[in-house]
């Protein structure tokens, strides 16, 4: 196994183990004792970093962990968790999340602790409910070991939550095509010039890079002088980047888990050449001709005066269609976004469309995003 190392944190593997994709069986349930399995040969293999979260798998996913590091696996384990922040409306709710969560592990301390799924409507949540100076107060009882936090919005509020307190780690989305989509390499490059180490999520786009290749991409893959698997260099692209402390995958079979092991202790995984990384941008490239309308995300249409994401829920669409309509997309659009931000709320009133600087027909878009997706 790969590690990277922080004089705060210690040595971390360079593959975190990520608990929003466990297995689950035919009925759609979350097969346990299958996840519990995979937890515990992850860490026997060396990972040592394992991430879970207050919602995943409906709560689940935390009591499985819990019961996965039973037997001696705690003292192996950086244990990472976090609060719920669009659930947080009090200050009371930090320390009662905190709690629940302890109790679901069944741990005395988490040890990296994230403020989830900062944006800009949460980072005033943060501010108004007090929520550093109590995650303060839970360190210094020793509930809770490093404070770091979840990022879902535009690099230049990035920015601004990196400078307002001193951070000891935080987590953002990023991949070879996502190289400018929330925090991005900008991001990245800015938490590191302040010595904040960065963990990883959506590697691969949540499978969207591995799971259906379009043609034209497999086409590319195809000529490249060393043949690689493009799950290989998706992990490549990230692994090479010398910010990155840990890269989180969340695997959901002991293939995948496998596999990934496998990668993770090639001392070569994290070289990167001048030509390869070329080829990677080629890709990309590719990959951002394949989408159907051109947003980019400035936010101009919003908010909307019916409560629809509109630059998100456009997102999926661009992304269902360049991704050879990978069903994950429809799964996460109904699991990430809330009903009332679905395009299926749009009363096409038009005032997206009037400040829209693309000219996008947003209208027409949403109509065809409710035929893909449903409502």
């Amino acid at each position: 196994m790969l590690y990277r190392s922080n004089t705060a944190i210690g040595d971390v593997s360079l593959l975190g183990l990520g608990g929003m994709r466990f297995p689950v069986k035919e009925d759609g349930t979350v097969d346990e004792e299958q996840s519990i399995r995979m937890v515990r040969h992850a860490l026997d293999s060396g990972i040592n970093y394992v991430d879970t979260a207050y919602t995943y798998h409906g709560g689940l996913s935390e009591s499985i962990i819990g019961r996965a590091l039973k037997d001696g696996y705690r003292e192996k384990t950086l244990l990472a968790d976090k609060l719920p922040l669009w659930l947080v409306k009090k200050e009371e709710d930090v320390r009662r999340f905190l709690e629940k969560q302890r109790e679901r592990l069944d741990v005395d301390v988490i040890d990296m602790y994230l403020i989830h799924c900062i944006n800009r409507t949460g980072w005033k949540t943060v501010q108004e409910c007090r929520i550093l100076p109590i995650l303060e107060e839970l360190k210094a009882e020793g509930k809770i070991r490093h404070i770091g936090f979840s990022y879902h919005d535009d690099a230049d509020l990035f920015e601004e939550v990196i400078d307002a307190y001193p951070w000891e780690f935080c987590q953002i989305q990023l991949n070879y095509v996502d190289t400018e989509f929330q925090a991005g390499l900008r991001g990245l490059r800015y938490a590191a010039s302040w010595g904040i180490p960065v963990m990883i999520m959506e590697p691969l786009k949540g499978g969207r890079l591995t799971d259906a290749i379009p043609p034209v991409i497999e086409e590319v893959w195809q000529t490249t002088p060393v043949r690689r698997p493009p799950v290989e260099w998706a992990f490549k692209w990230v692994a090479a980047r010398p910010e990155v402390l840990t890269i989180l995958s969340g695997m959901s079979s002991m293939e995948q888990l496998e596999d990934n092991l496998a990668l993770f202790t090639r001392e070569d995984l994290p070289v990167l050449t001048g030509e390869e990384e070329a080829l990677i941008c080629r890709v990309a490239d590719l990959y951002h001709q394949l989408i159907k309308y051109p947003c980019t995300t400035c936010r101009y249409c919003m908010p909307c005066p019916n409560g629809v994401n509109i630059p998100y829920v456009i997102r999926y669409f661009n992304d269902f269609g360049a991704y050879e309509h990978n069903p994950k997309l429809k799964e996460e659009y109904h699991l990430w976004l809330n009903k009332e931000e679905h395009a299926s709320g749009c009363v096409k009133c038009g005032a997206c469309e009037k400040a829209c600087p693309q000219h996008l027909p947003i209208m027409q878009i949403m109509d065809e995003i409710v035929e893909a997706f449903g409502e």
